[in-house]
């Protein structure tokens, strides 16, 4: 698919509000989006390539900017290596459920199917990035059940035929967008 998509959520425990434009394009997706309101106000921007691994993010939080590359070097953090990263193949970006339609849509899973992954988990607004070791389990046609494997959260989330989230309930719903 080439062309553009628009999608809006609202946070339900921020009260923030987060618009997002999503290109594809032949090689891969590129997202711009802002965050309003809440604790989490920012902009990002992500780039993914067409085999749906991310290779950059670029984060403006609180008047500071945090950017992640990864090459087939591996991760960098601000230009700095980030060897614990290797594992990890998507971002998880704390105050957005976009980025949980990265692993739903590289993964593929069927229902039943489930699949755990390492990403570069990043924390907003405070910016910091570590490992987040995770667990997505499809459990419907349009039904993932996500688990954090580094803490006791869970949540099955709803997600559009493309695998962008419908609903991640207590913290986002989606309410425009194809």
């Amino acid at each position: 698919m080439i062309g553009t998509i628009r999608m809006t959520w609202t946070g339900l425990e921020s009260a923030s509000v987060e618009r997002a434009t999503i290109e594809y394009s032949e090689t891969g997706i590129r997202v711009v989006a802002q965050i309003e309101g809440g604790d989490s106000a920012c902009r990002y921007a992500l780039s993914v390539d067409a085999d749906g691994r991310t290779s950059g993010v670029t984060l403006e939080c609180g008047g500071r900017e945090l950017r992640l590359e990864r090459t087939d070097a591996g991760w960098s953090v601000d230009g700095e290596g980030r060897p614990d990263l290797d594992a990890a193949v998507d971002v998880d970006i704390t105050a957005t459920p976009l980025t949980n339609a990265l692993p739903i849509r590289r993964l593929g899973l069927r229902i039943g199917g489930a699949a755990e992954i390492e990403t570069a988990w990043i924390a907003v607004p405070d910016l910091t990035v570590g490992v987040g070791r995770q667990r997505y389990t499809r459990v419907g046609p349009a039904a993932y059940c996500f688990e954090s494997l580094d803490s006791d959260f869970r949540r099955t989330i709803r997600v559009d035929d493309e695998g962008f989230v419908l609903s991640y309930p207590g913290l986002f719903e989606r309410v425009t967008g194809s």
